[in-house]
């Protein structure tokens, strides 16, 4: 199966209609982010292993998170959750910049080494607890967080432009999760609700 074969039949085919994330995935070569073992599986209808005990998401699932966020190539963007790299780099093909946190340190810094070979320049790396953002290069006109906490962290709201947007699968540990898409408005709080649901691995912290 081919990146264009995946965008049309499980991309497209679901409603996903934004002409930049239609193009950023199919020209993502989801494969150079998935473990060895199963790169039979890269373009496959669902989430796959990676190190850690961490996934990469489903194609859809990434493209509707990155739809959701409304970007264009003028957004900064924060991501938390580097994760594979694989959303980052989603992000990479639209926006300015990217801001990417991970806690995870071997995932952090395989992901770096993997952007960097494919000659990304415009992602910016932090090893660390994403749960309390990246207020050093805020505010942001977008936050994507790739895995569940059990609650919305609205405290990101802090590092989000006026009229900014939070993508955030929330809920319970263990089972389903809900996708919330939040907007900020001029006086700072978060207005949106849930999108559909969801099932992410549960947002990885520091023992407090």
């Amino acid at each position: 199966m081919s990146t264009r074969h995946m965008v049309e039949t499980q991309v497209k085919s679901r409603g996903i209609k934004n002409p930049h994330v239609l193009n950023a995935i199919e020209t993502v070569v989801r494969e150079r982010f998935v473990p060895l073992d199963y790169r039979r599986f890269a373009y496959a209808d669902c989430p796959l292993p990676i190190k850690e005990g961490q996934t990469i998401s489903q194609p859809y699932m990434v493209a509707a998170m990155t739809e959701f966020l409304k970007a264009d190539k003028n957004s900064r963007i924060l991501e938390i959750g580097t994760g594979s790299g694989y959303q980052t780099a989603i992000l990479a093909e639209i926006v300015k910049e990217v801001y990417t946190v991970e806690i995870i340190v071997n995932l952090g810094y395989a992901a770096r080494d993997l952007l960097d070979g494919l000659g990304y320049e415009n992602i910016y790396f932090k090893i660390g607890d994403g749960y309390f953002g990246w207020e050093q290069h805020g505010p942001y006109d977008g936050i994507i967080i790739t895995a569940a906490p059990e609650e919305v962290p609205f405290h990101l709201a802090g590092q989000l432009v006026p009229g900014g947007v939070m993508v955030v699968p929330a809920g319970p540990l263990k089972g389903s999760q809900t996708l919330y898409v939040f907007h900020k408005d001029e006086d700072g709080t978060l207005q949106g609700s849930g999108v559909m649901d969801v099932r992410f691995v549960p947002l990885t912290r520091h023992e407090s």
